[in-house]
């Protein structure tokens, strides 16, 4: 019984270690997606698989190379990877690695729908050109750097001042990251699809092209008609009134249940029903 007893704790244990360290590893995986710290890794992956290759081959000059590149990468991995290590420890420091404030991201949501809100309201109403992409699970760290950084917190007037004409960061698109303003007048890729209409102009084709090599979700502002639309996955939501462009703002972003828009089309121009 006690032989019994210490195998089934020492299983438990074995399991918990096993749990733990998966959970770190999540936990660091996402700290880093969408930054330059995922092509590192994957480097770091090659240089462990030419290791390996040349052990089980017996190649003696590679192996030394590998051993040597994997001793002495260690500290390199510290100083290539120091923003990210640095924002590890401050949200290990706040409690924010391991734990998560429900109460506080559907603030911070709610925050985030107003500020979006009213600053599209404000700009559709005065014909304000305007592109916003909001990151979701796909990194964009690639398209933030192509911008101006800002990293600041995403208010209704902050919002809508990028955009005014005339203005250095007017021309491009602005990030936001959960309740950021990460960066403004970045670039986008342009959609290739030959189905666009031909009355879009660049910011919906900037808006489709994300759509299509992320999860992000984009929201236009025409600068001719003052019209709203949205795009995500591939498709194209028009002339969208408020209470369309909560909905699907609220949908998105899981603040409540999923329902179909009343007012949508897909980037071919059908409706979605």
């Amino acid at each position: 019984m006690l032989d019994g007893g210490l195998d089934a704790l020492g299983y438990v244990r074995i399991v918990i270690d096993i749990a733990l360290v998966w959970f770190v590893l999540y936990k660091l995986i996402m700290l880093i997606r969408g930054t330059k710290a995922v092509q590192l890794l994957k480097g770091i992956f090659v240089v462990l698989g030419i290791w390996l290759i040349s052990y089980f081959l017996q190649l003696k000059t590679l192996m030394w190379l590998m051993s040597q590149a994997l001793t002495w990468g260690f500290l390199g991995v510290i100083i290539l990877f120091q923003p990210e290590l640095r924002r590890a420890l401050e949200q290990l420091g706040r409690g924010s690695f391991f734990a998560r404030n429900s109460t506080n991201e559907e603030e911070s949501f709610k925050e985030t729908v107003s500020a979006i809100m009213k600053s599209c309201n404000y700009m559709a109403k005065r014909r304000i050109g305007a592109l916003i992409t909001i990151e979701r699970e796909t990194g964009m760290g690639d398209y933030v750097e192509t911008g101006i950084p800002v990293n600041g917190k995403l208010t209704n007037e902050l919002l809508t001042n990028i955009f005014i004409p005339n203005t250095p960061l007017h021309d491009g698109a602005v990030i936001l990251t959960n309740n950021e303003i990460t960066a403004a007048a970045c670039y986008l890729p342009l959609s290739e699809s030959p189905f666009i209409s031909k009355e879009l102009g660049t910011r919906h084709r900037a808006a489709l092209g994300i759509s299509e090599v992320t999860d992000a979700l984009t929201i236009v502002v025409s600068e001719e008609t003052g019209n709203i639309s949205c795009t995500k996955n591939g498709e194209l939501h028009r002339d969208l009134d408020q209470d369309d462009l909560r909905n699907i703002l609220e949908r998105e972003l899981d603040m409540v249940p999923k329902a179909p828009t009343t007012k949508s089309w897909n980037w071919r121009g059908n409706k979605d029903g």
